[in-house]
């Protein structure tokens, strides 16, 4: 079975700031990680690669410094990655994101045989959309599933997925190829492994490059040129000073007085609530 997982290389910080020129995220002087989200996709991956057999595909389209998540997830265990960066795919939604890494799996299939299964995260921790990989499955015309906590591989190309929703559990049968999203509790990722990065340190062709001069897509349908979504208008968010406050209450009903007192005596802490839950 040949397993690609899509990751994502996102700020690791609340403190988003975008161009107010594009609309864009500006990714500058902020630290990275992997979006927390797409670790149990990796860890579903490599379970059912342990248990079948076959390979996994690690990508991400992303600018150069992400081949360090990259080499995280190869750390982890994954057999190959691929980086998918070029000036071109800069600036782009999730439509145009979608489109990219659906070529790019195409692309995988031509160079290294058919693609059985796609993993995403839920969502990413910097936007949360959760569109990726419907999109993806669209543009692929595949069957998907949504918040999936467990797969099972039935044989004859079909897979039994479990998905946990807030009040109920479902259950599906899907034919292979598919794309899935993983519900971002469904397992426990499992640690980085020295002797999987040194692997992968000592193999320089583990990891990929792919610009569009590789995917030969038309530059109006990726980047800024292909995002019909765009960010108008972008505002700063007030500063709140923050006053460190410790209390012990009695009971509960106590500690709910406390905090109204609290609300009460701040003039600003009042007008941002007003302002937060009516509009105002």
């Amino acid at each position: 079975m040949r397993i690609a997982v899509g990751i994502k290389w996102v700020p690791n910080t609340q403190a988003v700031r975008f161009d107010p020129e594009t609309g864009t995220l500006i990714r500058k002087g902020i630290p990275s990680i992997v979006n927390p989200h797409d670790l149990p996709a990796i860890e579903m991956a490599l379970r059912l690669r342990d248990a079948v057999g076959g390979e996994v595909i690690a990508f991400t389209m992303a600018p150069p410094p992400a081949v360090k998540g990259l080499e995280l997830a190869l750390g982890m265990g994954v057999d190959r990655a691929i980086l998918i960066t070029d000036r071109v795919f800069a600036g782009a939604d999730t439509l145009a994101t979608s489109y990219v890494l659906a070529n790019a799996i195409s692309k995988v299939e031509r160079e290294y045989g058919k693609v059985d299964l796609v993993v995403f995260g839920q969502e990413t921790i910097d936007s949360s959309t959760a569109h990726i990989p419907g999109q993806v499955a669209s543009w692929l015309d595949w069957p998907y599933v949504y918040y999936v906590k467990d797969i099972q591989v039935l044989g004859d190309g079909r897979i039994r997925v479990v998905r946990e929703l807030e009040d109920y559990i479902e259950e599906y049968e899907i034919e292979l190829p598919a794309v899935l999203g993983i519900a971002v509790r469904a397992l426990k990722p499992r640690p980085v492994s020295l002797y999987n990065k040194l692997r992968a340190k000592l193999n320089k062709d583990t990891i990929v490059v792919w610009g569009n001069s590789e995917l030969k897509l038309d530059p109006r349908c990726v980047g800024l040129k292909g995002s019909p979504t765009i960010v108008a208008k972008t505002i700063d968010m007030p500063e709140v000073p923050r006053k460190k406050e410790v209390y012990k209450p009695r009971d509960p009903r106590d500690a709910a007085r406390w905090i109204v007192s609290k609300i009460v005596e701040d003039e600003k802490l009042r007008e941002l609530l007003v302002k937060k839950l009516w509009g105002g």
